[in-house]
């Protein structure tokens, strides 16, 4: 077998690996009813399934990035996608929301030991700076196409089996491709690059996780609890720290002297914002689909399909134009459309769904998120010495896991209020009791009123009478401000990454490593 041969069958392994990986931060989106109806989870809880995948995704996938240079990058892709498969088992298998929980952090454990091996491997496949070029140009390609995909299958595997169905297609596929890596991947190392910077790493990991645990229990401590105040103050303390390690060590896990990049640092705030208005968008626009208007699995798929088409439509041109104009033209449109995009969707979920208008929405939204999130790899390899490339790319990757972990946390804590403090002052405004009021506010959290959409409202209010009617309609007025909320926090901040991209892409650069 040729040389080229190996490689194409090798670029394929990793580009299977690649896609499972960031399949499944947004696969589960369209099937959290099913979880809430199944196994009664809040929505606290669902942050977490969600959530916990993204948050250790995150959180170790730089270690990782050096575990598989020391060790070998094929044996840490391996292990990865077995644990990978086995955090599938878990959440296949969960008989309450806490065992998905901690299914979904294995799985995002496995997936941070596989994911920075698809990238850095690529680098000795194609020692040839043209055919590289081409190989990252597939990698970024398929990041994108995941991204956009995960709704749509999710959908439909829902619609077969609930969310039970994606979790064995996940443990299937998970062993799959760990026998593939295995017999088909060159092992390699960097044998110049064996310390480890275990500090910055526990450091890193700890300030995010109690971040992230502080926002999420705030929802239900409140946030002037003794307990979540200390979390932030001690996860700010443990982000000062990293800084500090990181400026002072030998080889550290980010070396942020390269932020000082304006292409590099936008870039990563560009990763940031997508996945952020990304998540906005999939998490809370499928579960109020879902629980408020009462669509099936297959519906929310359709419904995502014109997102997904112009997302993968937008990037097989997006490279190509970035290559050719630069990136700041490129970036600032697509960060303003969607921007546009996901606010004209707000609109489009009114009192009642616009569908057709929805529909235009999420395709404009998915071309801005095309054209963004296919060059955001690139540019940072691009302006990143070489020899630093893999630290760029892990770093990328990183900030986009940060996305998804801040926009479960912040805005699913921004919509849980509205399901507890909002609805409770609409329901004290109908003269609801208080000892109902919160069997109310239960049942919406756990997904237990009644299902809304227009053809259910006189069933409604036949069988229950005009009060309980109008305590359905304001619990689901309660999770639609919610949901408005997230929207527009969503898309307001991809017109600000817009913003900053006009900016920083239009600013020499110099390479502060000559400093």
């Amino acid at each position: 077998m040729t040389v080229g041969r190996k490689s194409s069958r090798s670029l394929a392994v990793l580009a299977l690996v690649l896609f499972l990986t960031f399949l499944d931060t947004t696969i589960v989106a369209v099937a959290l009813a099913s979880v809430q109806s199944i196994l009664h989870a809040g929505v606290a809880q669902l942050q977490w399934v969600v959530g916990a995948y993204a948050l250790v995704f995150a959180a170790l996938m730089l270690t990782f990035g050096k575990l598989g240079d020391r060790f070998g990058r094929r044996k840490i892709l391996v292990a990865g996608m077995a644990i990978f498969a086995a955090g599938s088992l878990i959440s296949a298998l969960a008989v309450n929301p806490a065992m998905l929980v901690v299914g979904r952090a294995v799985m995002g454990l496995g997936a941070a030991a596989s994911e920075p091996g698809t990238l850095s491997m690529i680098r000795q496949l194609y020692p040839d700076d043209s055919r590289r070029a081409k190989a990252l140009g597939v990698w970024a390609a398929v990041a994108g196409l995941a991204l956009a995909m995960g709704p749509v299958f999710g959908g439909i595997l829902s619609g077969v089996g609930g969310f039970r169905a994606i979790f064995w297609f996940n443990v299937a596929l998970g062993l799959v491709s760990a026998v593939l890596a295995s017999t088909v991947l060159p092992e390699s190392f960097d044998l110049a690059n064996t310390s480890l910077d275990f500090k910055g790493a526990l450091l890193a990991a700890l300030s995010l996780a109690l971040v992230v645990t502080g926002v999420i229990e705030g929802e239900g401590s409140g946030y002037a609890s003794p307990v979540v105040i200390a979390m932030f103050v001690l996860g700010v303390l443990a982000a000062v720290a990293f800084v500090v390690s990181e400026l002072h060590a030998d080889d550290p896990l980010v070396k942020l002297r390269y932020l000082r990049i304006p292409t590099y640092s936008v870039s990563l705030a560009t990763a940031f914002a997508v996945y952020f208005a990304i998540i906005a968008v999939f998490f809370f626009t499928a579960l109020y689909l879902q629980l408020v208007e009462g669509y099936s699995g297959y519906r929310i798929a359709a419904i995502f399909l014109p997102m997904t088409a112009g997302m993968v439509a937008a990037s097989l041109v997006a490279g190509r134009w970035v290559a050719g104009k630069g990136p700041r033209i490129p970036m600032t449109l697509g960060a303003i459309a969607a921007g546009v995009g996901v606010l004209a969707a707000d609109h489009a979920l009114g009192a009642s769904v616009n569908v057709p208008l929805l529909a235009c929405a999420l395709t404009l939204a998915g071309l801005g998120f095309g054209i963004t999130v296919v060059p955001i790899t690139s540019i940072a390899l691009g302006v990143i010495p070489a020899e630093n490339s893999g630290m760029a790319a892990a770093t990328t990757n990183t900030a986009r896991a940060l996305g998804v972990t801040a926009s479960v946390s912040v805005l699913g804590s921004l919509l849980n209020g509205e399901l507890t403090y909002g609805l409770n002052q609409r329901l004290i405004a109908l003269g609801v009791p208080e000892n109902f009021r919160a069997i109310v506010i239960s049942a919406v959290e756990t997904g237990s009123m009644p299902t809304g959409g227009s053809g259910n409202i006189a069933q409604i209010e036949k069988a229950y009478g005009p009060l309980v009617l109008k305590v359905v309609n304001a619990a689901y007025e309660a999770f639609h401000s919610g949901l408005s909320i997230a929207l527009d926090v969503a898309g307001l901040l991809m017109l600000a990454s817009a913003v900053a991209a006009a900016i920083g892409f239009g600013i020499r650069s110099h390479d502060p490593a000559r400093d």
